[in-house]
């Protein structure tokens, strides 16, 4: 639900994508930070572990939060969600080949009617239209965040999940602080008390819920059960925003929440309470 009301950020605030991943993660990681110092929690042993992967995952990070909010700028925060949804699609094509599994076949059809669900929102193939832009910058959101899901649950086995979203955010910050010398700006109070609660909220709080749950789950269950983050963004941006979103776009979102329901009732029946 946190990460679904993230995507009215990107209504909220005017500023480029770029600056709003900056403050996002900034005010993320200081949080972050501060809840580490006061649990006492070294960070020694992961950075030593595994502290260019960390890189390497900040600069991925920033590059998935700036193509969501630019989905949601270019089309409308429905859109920009129910594209970026198709992550689920991607984490089963490539999770066998990061752990060695089996390809779950059921998994495997229920990311594809994910994906069916995406592509019911798309007018018609046209770089010109702005649903189309929306849906493609979606697309690279997600297969961005399905990477990073697979080396986080990696992470999430032996590590904090606080440590891990902290270091994660930490060096998304450090690689989008050009950015506010390619182009400076001034920030009224209300935008940085919006980007406050984007990134205390929306980003320290559920980015670190996401990771722990992983302990747990699969990253191919947790990724299509994710895929509920555009129903609570497309309610939430009709009430807040007076989006209202179109048929086609419904019917996406019907056959994505179809999909998380069934992997739902699935895992349910796999793993004991």
């Amino acid at each position: 639900m946190l990460f679904g009301l993230a995507g009215l950020f990107g209504k909220w605030l005017t500023l480029s994508p770029f600056l709003i991943v900056l403050g996002r993660v900034f005010f993320a990681s200081l949080t972050l930070g501060i809840f580490l110092g006061a649990t006492k929690q070294s960070l020694r042993a992961i950075f030593r572990r595994h502290g260019a992967l960390l890189i390497l995952l900040g600069a991925i990070l920033a590059g998935h939060w700036a193509a969501f909010f630019r989905s949601i700028q270019v089309s409308s925060v429905a859109i920009g969600l129910l594209s970026y949804s198709s992550f689920p699609a991607f984490t089963v094509l490539l999770e066998p080949l990061f752990y060695r599994e089996k390809l779950d076949r059921r998994n495997l059809f229920l990311a594809a009617l994910c994906l069916v669900g995406v592509f019911l929102i798309i007018p018609r193939l046209d770089l010109g239209d702005r649903v189309y832009q929306g849906v493609l910058w979606g697309l690279v959101s997600g297969l961005t965040f399905a990477v990073l899901t697979l080396f986080n649950r990696r992470l999430a086995q032996d590590h904090s999940s606080l440590g891990i979203a902290f270091l994660e955010d930490f060096f998304a910050t450090l690689f989008l602080l050009p950015s506010l010398m390619i182009k400076p700006v001034r920030l009224s109070f209300g935008d940085l008390a919006l980007l406050v609660v984007l990134g205390v909220v929306c980003t320290a709080v559920s980015h670190t819920l996401f990771i722990q749950g992983m302990r747990y789950i699969r990253a191919q269950t947790a990724s299509i059960i994710s895929s509920l983050e555009p129903v609570y963004g497309t309610v939430l941006a009709l009430v807040l925003l007076g989006e209202v979103p179109a048929l086609r776009t419904l019917a996406g979102g019907a056959v994505i929440l179809t999909a998380v329901l069934f992997v739902t009732l699935k895992e349910g029946a796999r793993r004991p309470a």
